[in-house]
């Protein structure tokens, strides 16, 4: 196994800060260069070799998943079941997906003649997929397995050598994993594990990496963003959200109070594809209020963060009511999850994004209404249509902005490894996952090339009536209609003719 050293274990706790800092630093340095220099051999190693390792990183995992289980559990606060169904079967199904379909996706693309500019006979192109050559993923604490150790997975197939920031008291998954890696044969130093401190981070894109790869909340985006745009490197920022449900007036109510339930339990309410504004029709509010009121709710007690808390009271003062759970005005306690109905329009509730089971529910006549709601929120991830018309719930899909719509479902549709994830607006750009998140861990690379001497025209030095020469050839190419073509043929055998005459006047 390899022995990695971290960057708190190797700090003397009596050094002043500046020491601290310095000697992370170094240490940061330390394993980027050796990552870069693990991932020059790995790159050059065949996919079919890189995939090997997958293949049996996943059987290991499948057949010993105890510790991945306990250590996740752990920090979720949660039953090994569920960890087992939201991050170990998402992360073996992904592994089997790159097994399939990895080979596919990162393959070099010939372009044939069908479509190449005639004035470009003869030149073959290539397009390749190159990695990035050092992918930095910063991990997020509410699925500390799953959802880094997809990107780290990704990184690894497409060729990159990966460093991961884990959240705060997250490492021990990903040293699990690295462990795992490693056992499966995957090379020393191509997979290292930083400090949990954000320094760490902030060292590594210092000393430049090829790619940012986040999950978190917007103002931590908007702090990686600030430090990348100073070394032009790219970023995958996958941010908050503050997921809509619109329930159609055809809707399954049954379904849809089912699913809230879930949605707002299911990690504990802290989930970025958890339902958050519910715009409900007006026909059918009363009824599934009663519905949500008849769920089995496992409730529990928290203290909001500040700004949740501010949200709360104004909205109550303004008018809103709980409809499930109990806002605690005197102690400032949610009994959690917490739907609020008549909530104003213009609350924090329906445009922030507050990580907690908390959902605002809003009565609305019709989709119009709905969207023009929505559409007020500047976060765009998830979000999910409830209707019996499928069609007419596609459609309305069709017209909310975000990364991930289910219909008539709740956040599962999300685990599958064929589809990319990501969001819009604030909730980031980029995605993970599926062929679009292996490609993002690469860049593309056009190869262009000639056999011969032959159409290299450009090469010549421009000549008197040059100009009447391309603009006829551009009208006689890209014109509309028959007589304007003709005409422009006419033109460019004149000018060709001018052309000739003028490298040969004497003849």
């Amino acid at each position: 196994m390899n022995s990695i050293v971290h960057p708190t274990t190797a700090i003397d706790d009596s050094s002043p800060p500046n020491a601290v800092r310095e000697d992370g630093g170094r240490i940061v340095v330390q394993l980027a260069n050796g990552a870069r220099s693990a991932q020059k051999m790995w790159a050059q190693n065949s996919l079919t070799g890189r995939l090997r390792v997958i293949r049996s990183l996943r059987q290991h995992i499948a057949h010993q998943p105890e510790a991945f289980l306990s250590s996740s559990a752990g920090i979720r606060k949660c039953a090994r079941a569920e960890v087992q169904v939201t991050e170990i079967i998402p992360f073996l199904e992904a592994c089997r997906f790159l097994e399939r379909k990895a080979k596919k996706i990162l393959a070099g693309k010939k372009l044939g003649a069908a479509g190449r500019p005639s004035w470009l006979r003869g030149v073959k192109q290539v397009i390749l997929r190159e990695p990035h050559g050092l992918v930095l993923v910063i991990g997020p604490s509410n699925y500390p397995f799953f959802l880094p150790g997809v990107q780290i997975l990704q990184a690894l197939v497409a060729g990159n050598a990966v460093l991961v920031k884990p959240a705060p008291g997250c490492t021990l998954p990903l040293e699990l994993l690295r462990d795992a890696f490693l056992a499966a044969g995957l090379p020393q130093n191509l997979f290292q594990i930083l400090s949990e401190d954000p320094d760490a981070a902030t060292e590594l894109i210092a000393t430049g990496v090829g790619k940012v790869c986040l999950t978190g909340s917007a103002n931590t985006g908007r702090a990686v963003l600030t430090q990348c745009a100073q070394s032009l490197t790219p970023a995958t920022v996958e941010l908050s959200g503050c997921d809509a449900v619109f329930v159609r007036e055809d809707a399954d109510l049954d379904l849809v109070a089912e699913a809230l339930r879930f949605g707002l339990t299911l990690n504990h309410g802290s989930t970025c594809v958890a339902p958050r504004r519910l715009f409900v029709h007006h026909a059918v509010e009363k009824d599934l209020i009663q519905l949500l009121a008849a769920q089995s709710w496992d409730a529990g007690m928290h203290s909001p963060r500040h700004a949740l808390l501010d949200a709360l009271h104004d909205a109550v003062d303004a008018g809103a009511r709980p409809v499930q759970g109990v806002f605690h005005r005197e102690s400032s306690l949610v009994e959690s999850p917490l739907i609020l109905g008549n909530v104003p329009a213009e609350s924090p509730l329906l445009r922030d994004d507050f990580f907690a089971p908390v959902a605002s529910l809003v009565s609305v006549r019709d989709d119009e209404e709905a969207l023009a709601f929505d559409e007020k929120c500047p976060y765009a991830l998830g979000a999910a249509v409830f209707g019996r018309d499928t069609e007419a719930a596609f459609r309305l899909s069709r017209r909310v902005s975000a990364g991930c719509i289910a219909i008539n479902d709740l956040i599962f549709p999300t685990a599958d490894p064929r589809v990319p994830f990501g969001g819009t607006g604030r909730s980031g750009f980029g995605v993970t996952r599926g062929a679009e998140g292996l490609l993002e861990m690469t860049y593309p690379k056009t190869v262009a090339s000639r056999r011969s001497k032959r159409g290299l025209m450009h090469m010549r030095p421009l000549e008197p009536g040059d100009g009447e020469l391309f603009q006829s050839f551009a009208a006689l190419a890209h014109g509309k209609g028959g007589g304007h073509r003709l005409r422009a043929w006419s033109r460019l055998c004149s000018a060709l003719k001018t052309r000739r005459s003028h490298r040969n006047p004497e003849s």
